[in-house]
């Protein structure tokens, strides 16, 4: 639970702050007078820690004065702000009401007033004060409903509905790997890591040769097979500390930080080896053509060997990829090293 120096309840003022917070509108200055004694009062300090995800919640906040950010935490152990709350705004209802452990973790920006309901205060109001809990829950639902559809999906499935749901929202249903909306919103973060602690970071952009025919000679459930089976020799090859996303159809793209130009291009190389020698094609009853095998081609670029920048690096992975194709494809291509 937080610690923080406790604020003396001048009725007359909280009554006053209360009655304008969006929550409580529906109730009469009496009303709220009424469900006074069950709040605290409490000043916490900037850059103080509320609450961590993963932490067992019993405790809804109402920001008095101050600020108070809020973020989930990454795979590569990054955490990503994605929303804030000032005065008036109130968090932290989910865990009480769903007894779900937090969703994300909450920090003051500075030094903050905040009005806290504990768990066993908010149900002895509603026993004890029903028509006005009533009336508190019908304005929390709404705002909080309209709170969630309008940060957008991401947030409304990790904030209802758990750790479970935010995984769902940044893999891919088919091969479980990451998908592109991760890549996207956790590039800068990995590359300012790397930058950061003058670490080299290799990217790999990669497709499958010619997959829209395989689609259309074997089916898509075979295409969907060749996918899984080239997932699972790319996740033999990559460490736990790589990422490997599915970019859209059949196209992937790995990273592998802390990994120079030379190790990127030798696990390359085998990820091209090991897809060549799949053998999972074979001719549709009576059906006779020339592709019998998949291959991949690949794009290599690493920071700082072959880019000086995210925005560098992603163009020479995907100029090395494009070249990698005309030039025969089923091969790995890096800017500089052929």
């Amino acid at each position: 639970m937080i610690t923080g120096a406790s604020l003396l309840k001048h009725s007359e003022e909280n009554v006053n702050f209360l009655k304008n917070v969006a929550v409580f509108s529906l109730l009469s200055p009496e009303e709220t007078a009424m469900i006074l004694h069950h709040f605290d009062f409490v000043e916490i300090g900037g850059n103080r820690t509320l609450f961590r995800e993963g932490d067992k919640g019993n405790e809804l906040f109402i920001i008095k004065s101050g600020k108070v950010r809020t973020s989930i935490s990454l795979s590569g152990g990054e955490e990503k702000d994605i929303a804030s709350f000032t005065s008036g705004d109130f968090f932290g209802e989910m865990s009480i009401f769903d007894d779900e452990p937090r969703s994300a973790t909450c920090r003051t920006v500075e030094k903050t007033e905040l009005v806290i309901l504990k768990g066993e205060s908010l149900f002895e109001m509603i026993e004890t004060n029903p028509e006005i809990s009533i009336k508190i829950m019908y304005r929390m639902l709404n705002i909080t409903t309209r709170r969630l559809r309008d940060t957008g999906e991401f947030l409304s499935d990790m904030v209802q509905w758990g750790e479970e749901a935010r995984k769902r929202t940044i893999t891919d249903e088919l091969t479980g790997v990451y998908n592109r909306r991760f890549l996207e919103e956790s590039f800068t973060q990995i590359f300012e890591s790397a930058r950061r602690n003058s670490k080299p970071l290799s990217m790999v952009m990669a497709d499958l040769d010619d997959f829209r025919q395989i689609n259309e000679i074997y089916g898509h459930e075979k295409g969907d097979r060749v996918i899984l089976e080239v997932v699972g020799i790319f996740r033999r090859h990559l460490r736990d500390t790589d990422i490997l996303a599915r970019y859209g159809g059949d196209e992937f793209t790995v990273l592998m930080p802390d990994t120079d130009l030379d190790a990127a291009m030798e696990i390359s190389e085998r990820i091209r080896s090991d897809v060549e020698r799949l053998d999972l094609l074979n001719d549709p009853a009576g059906v006779s053509h020339s592709m019998h095998r998949v291959t991949a081609s690949q794009g290599l670029a690493c920071y700082p060997d072959t880019a000086d920048s995210g925005e560098s690096l992603k163009e020479s992975a995907d100029r090395a990829l494009y070249k990698a194709k005309e030039s025969g494809r089923n091969r790995v291509f890096c800017e500089g090293i052929g």
